[in-house]
């Protein structure tokens, strides 16, 4: 009886075995199926001529930007629109906003300046049955 048992041990751990390799295979495909798609689904690299357009475009940009901030121009001569420095505009709200209500009335009046409403609609014609 004790050989007979000793047999149904054996087998059982033979089949744990068995599903625990048979898992085992189960995931290592998945896994290799993964890597497989993330390669063949990669984008390509940035060779180096494009890499260097990128760098000279931010370049560009962010100088435009240092200029924008830091220089006096005009943005709509007609309308008397000013881009200021930042350290003039800062100077200029501080001795302004030492009276706020001047300083809202004069905020309001510059931006009905630089923004005027539209024009109203033309009225509709009249029909020929009027």
């Amino acid at each position: 009886m004790n050989a007979e048992t000793n047999n149904d041990n054996g087998s059982c751990c033979g089949t744990r075995a068995a599903y625990a390799a048979a898992i085992l295979g189960a995931f290592l495909i998945v896994a290799l199926l993964v890597r497989l798609t993330r390669d063949y689904t990669a984008p390509p690299p940035l060779n180096a001529n494009r890499a260097e357009e990128r760098a000279k475009a931010l370049a560009e940009i962010r100088n435009a930007e240092e200029d924008a901030l830091h220089t006096t121009a005009w943005l709509d001569q007609g309308k008397g629109v000013v881009r200021l420095r930042i350290d003039d505009a800062i100077q200029l709200a501080e001795r302004q906003w030492q009276n706020p209500a001047a300083a809202r009335s004069n905020l309001i009046a510059r931006v009905d300046k630089a923004n005027p409403p539209p024009p109203p609609p033309p009225p509709p014609p009249k029909s020929a049955f009027e």
